[in-house]
C-alpha cells in the first residue's frame, strides 16, 4: 500500500493538521498554548495515578492514549507492526526521566514550545534555542559513533502490552474509578489539569495525529537531528507547517497574544528556559526520538520507545515531588540543580555508548 504521506508534500501536511488541531484542541477546553504537549500531558497523567500530589496537574489526557492506539492501528493497516526490544533499556528509562525534568523546567516539550511561539509567547524562543543547543550536541556524539545497540524481535504479544495499557488508562478516565477515600484516580478542579476539551474530542485527535504521525515518521527532534546531520529538510518542513498553521489558526480564533510577560503557563528565566530544553533536546537525541515520536513508536511495537514514555511519566512524578517543576512564577528551588545533574548524565551516556572511539 503507497503511503501518500511519506513524501514532502505528506509531511508538510501532516505538520499543517497537528498545528490547525492543537489551536483547536485549545479553543475547545485544553490549557492556553498547551492544545498540545507531550511532556505536560504526562506529567497529568502521572499527577492523576498518584505519582506526584501537584493538585493543579491531574488528568488522565485522552490525546496520550490516542497517539499510541493510533499509531498502533496504522501500524497494523500497513504492514509496520514489528515488536522489538532490548535496546539499552534502563539507560533509556532514565533518559526518558531527565528529558521530563529538562521539559518541566522549560514547561513544555518541543510541541508545546512550537505552539507556544503560536501563541504569541516569546519565551519560546529560548527553549526551541535550547532544543536546538541540546539536539547540536548529540548530533555530535552520533557522528563519533554513539548508539545505545540493535533491538531484537519480540513476540507478537509483547507490542500490545503498551497500547493495552493506554486503553486500561482510557477505561479510567471514563468510569471515574476511585481506589480509595482521597486517593487515586485523581482529577484536578483548578489549573491547567481542570482544563480539558471534551474527552470524545481529545481521544479523535489523538487517534487520528497518532495514526498520521506513524505514517509519515514525524519528529521534531528528528527534524532538527536531519538538517544538523545530513543536510535533510523533509521532516523541518513539516515541523514549520505545524508552527505556521498552529499560528494562523490562533490568529483567527483570537488566541494570538504576543509577549514575555504574563504567558500561559510560562516563565521568564530565559537561562532556565534554554538549558532546560537543551537538557531534553539531548536527552531525545540520545534515545532516538521526541516524546511524541517516541508514543507513535511504542505503537508501532518498539518497547524500547515505552520505556523511555515510562521513563518520562516517572520522572514528572519526581520532578514535581522533590521541587524541580518549574510554575509561572520561575524556576523550583531544585530546579536548576537537576538540570545541570541530568547533563552531566547525559554527557556521561554520551562519551561512554560509543561503537568507535572518536576521531
Amino acid at each position: 500500500m503507497r503511503n501518500i504521506f511519506a513524501g514532502r508534500i505528506g509531511i508538510i501536511v501532516v505538520g499543517a493538521v497537528i498545528g490547525v488541531i492543537a489551536a483547536l484542541l485549545q479553543y475547545f477546553g485544553n490549557p492556553p498554548n498547551m492544545g498540545i504537549c507531550v511532556a505536560c500531558f504526562e506529567r497529568d497523567i502521572a499527577g492523576a495515578l498518584g505519582l506526584h500530589r501537584a493538585d493543579v496537574v491531574q488528568y488522565l489526557r485522552p490525546e496520550i492514549m490516542g497517539f499510541v492506539v493510533g499509531a498502533f492501528f496504522a501500524a497494523i493497516l500497513a504492514g509496520e507492526y514489528k515488536p522489538r526490544g532490548g535496546s539499552s533499556p534502563l539507560i533509556r528509562f532514565f533518559l526518558g526521566i531527565f528529558a521530563m525534568i529538562g521539559a518541566l523546567v522549560f514547561l513544555g516539550c518541543p510541541w508545546r514550545a512550537l505552539l507556544r511561539l503560536a501563541g504569541g509567547d516569546g519565551n519560546a524562543i529560548l527553549g526551541i534555542l535550547g532544543l536546538a543547543f541540546g539536539i547540536f550536541i548529540g548530533v555530535l556524539f552520533l557522528k563519533n559513533g554513539y548508539s545505545l545497540g540493535r533491538s531484537y524481535a519480540q513476540r507478537k504479544a509483547s507490542g500490545w502490552i503498551f497500547p493495552a495499557l493506554m486503553v486500561g488508562l482510557f477505561l479510567l478516565l471514563i468510569f471515574r474509578v476511585s481506589f480509595s477515600p482521597n486517593g487515586p484516580i485523581f482529577f484536578s478542579v483548578k489549573g491547567p489539569g481542570s482544563m480539558a476539551a471534551p474527552v470524545l474530542i481529545s481521544l479523535i485527535a489523538g487517534l487520528g495525529i497518532g495514526a498520521l504521525a506513524q505514517r509519515s515518521r514525524f519528529c521534531t527532534m528528528g527534524a532538527f537531528r536531519d538538517v544538523m546531520l545530513i543536510k535533510d529538510f523533509h521532516l523541518i518542513s513539516g515541523v514549520a507547517a505545524l508552527l505556521v498553521f498552529a499560528f494562523l489558526t490562533n490568529l483567527v480564533l483570537g488566541q494570538f497574544h504576543p509577549g514575555f510577560e504574563k504567558q500561559p503557563v510560562a516563565h521568564t528565566s530565559f537561562v532556565w528556559n534554554f538549558l532546560g530544553m537543551t537538557l531534553a533536546g539531548l536527552a531525545f537525541v540520545l534515545a532516538g526520538g521526541c516524546p511524541g515520536r517516541q508514543l507513535f513508536l511504542s505503537g508501532e511495537g518498539d518497547m524500547d520507545a515505552a520505556i523511555f514514555a515510562l521513563g518520562m511519566i516517572v520522572g514528572a512524578g519526581f520532578a514535581h515531588n522533590f521541587a524541580m517543576a518549574s510554575s509561572p512564577a520561575g524556576p523550583a528551588a531544585f530546579g536548576p540543580a537537576a538540570v545541570i545533574a541530568g547533563l552531566i548524565f547525559c554527557l556521561v551516556i554520551g562519551f561512554t555508548q560509543r561503537d568507535r572511539a572518536s576521531a
